[in-house]
């Protein structure tokens, strides 16, 4: 449904230090970066599948409250992967890995606290 979607970051490089760490897990990785002297305005990184920015953050003020972005993993395996690299990165936790139930019997995700304190979550959906 969504084609992309991106919000504003306090801290262009400390975010995408951190998201380049907490996505590569789900083979989520940057695909452009835009730079104030390109866009004349806007400093940001697109990450996704090659050649497709789908998930963007960049500098800017600040918006609103938090926002909360799930994004779907491959595997169980890849759901812990990405909780443990993305606390190593510096996210706080949220929710760790674990059957959420309360969603559907295979709901298997994991969150963090990005710098910014987006909830930022994993999740697979997959029975085993």
């Amino acid at each position: 449904m969504l084609d992309h979607i991106g919000f504003s970051v306090a801290d262009h490089a400390r975010s995408r230090a951190f998201y380049v760490a907490a996505l590569a897990p789900l083979g989520i990785v940057p695909v452009m970066d835009l730079t104030a002297a390109q866009t004349g305005s806007y400093e940001g990184t697109g990450f996704g599948s090659p050649g497709r920015p789908q998930f963007w953050v960049g500098a800017g003020d600040k918006r609103g409250g938090p926002v909360h972005v799930a994004f779907e993993a491959p595997s169980r395996a890849a759901v812990d992967a990405f909780y443990a690299a993305a606390t190593k990165a510096g996210g706080r936790d949220n929710g760790a890995p674990g059957i959420r139930p309360h969603y559907h019997a295979n709901y298997y995700g994991a969150f963090v606290f990005d710098p910014d304190g987006h909830n930022i979550e994993a999740v697979c959906h997959a029975a085993e």
